[in-house]
């Protein structure tokens, strides 16, 4: 089976629990507070990994205590660390974290190592990608070299899946002719069409300009609501899997991993956002980012218990 590689952040996450989110300007009391392995590249590199499929992880952590811990957690996932560089010129990036008592989250990231991402970690990703099954991105190491590494994946003929994460209005528009791909949650497809995208109503909307823009595929993730899909041949819709969310951090790169993992394997789209909104589902149940990610066997359960077939 061919592997799936992951280009993107890899982070510290320093998270604190507190009853609701602050108010600007506000000082609130909170009550928990731990580290957890984060970043968006890290957190769905360890999602596919602990669903089975091999991973390689290609990015850059600081020469630091955090940077240690990081590369430690990814290979105890079964990920794949060769290509994740400590430099010695940056600290780890760090995210830190408030979560409150209905699992929303507001966050700050540190960029720290993941902003020296260049084409020197291209040419490394670039030795991957014959044979890979899919190259996964997102938006939290410089967009210069997301850009490169999908020039990159289309030469090797290799699909690209991104996550538009965290929003931003400036992809450029070579970017998105390069996507095969795309999955913004709401918050990020109202950032890149430039108008609320809250329910299916919108999101066909939204995803109709993003087709207009080059993407083959439009995934977008509605929360409770479900997930929205746009191809050139069919529209979509898959409902949310019901769960007592209590964090929902990781929750999008879960469904990414989950994604990715369906797809590698071969099955068609719609299961593989099944597949998603499973892992994506679980992910929300439990605090803090890769610790919350499922491995094979708790999804499989996830999903027999629902009578939902696996593939």
């Amino acid at each position: 089976m061919k592997p799936v590689i992951v280009f993107g952040s890899i982070n510290m996450d320093l998270v604190t629990r507190t009853p609701r989110l602050p108010l600007a300007g506000e000082t609130l009391q909170g009550y928990e507070f731990f580290t957890a392995a984060g970043g968006k590249g890290a957190n769905q590199a360890v999602a596919a990994a602990r669903l089975g499929i091999s991973t390689q992880m290609v990015g850059r952590v600081g020469n630091d205590n955090f940077g240690h811990q990081l590369r430690g957690g990814l290979q105890a996932a079964g990920v794949h660390i060769d290509n994740v560089l400590l430099d010695d010129s940056a600290s780890s990036g760090v995210a830190v974290i408030a979560v409150d008592d209905v699992g929303e989250n507001n966050i700050i990231i540190v960029a720290g190592a993941n902003g020296r991402v260049n084409q020197e970690d291209v040419e490394r990703l670039t030795t991957l990608l014959p044979n890979a099954a899919a190259l996964l991105l997102q938006l939290e190491v410089p967009l210069s070299a997301v850009l490169a590494a999908t020039q990159a994946a289309q030469k090797a003929g290799v699909p690209v899946i991104l996550d538009p994460a965290p929003a931003r209005g400036d992809i450029p528009p070579e970017l998105y002719l390069l996507v095969d791909i795309i999955t913004p949650n709401e918050v990020e497809a109202t950032q890149l069409v430039g108008f609320p995208v809250d329910g299916q109503e919108t999101a066909t909307r939204a995803a109709a300009e993003l087709r207009q823009r080059g993407i083959g595929t439009v995934i977008i993730k509605l929360g409770a609501q479900g997930v929205f899909c746009a191809t050139g041949s069919e529209t979509f819709f898959v409902p949310a899997f019901s769960v007592q969310a209590v964090d929902t951090v990781a929750a999008g790169d879960a469904f990414n991993g989950g994604l990715a993992t369906a797809l590698a394997e071969g099955l068609p789209l719609r299961q593989a956002i099944l597949w998603g909104a499973a892992a994506g589902a679980l992910s929300a149940t439990k605090v803090g980012a890769q610790p919350s990610l499922p491995d094979r066997e708790t999804f499989r359960r996830f999903l027999k218990e629902r009578d939902v077939e696996i593939g």
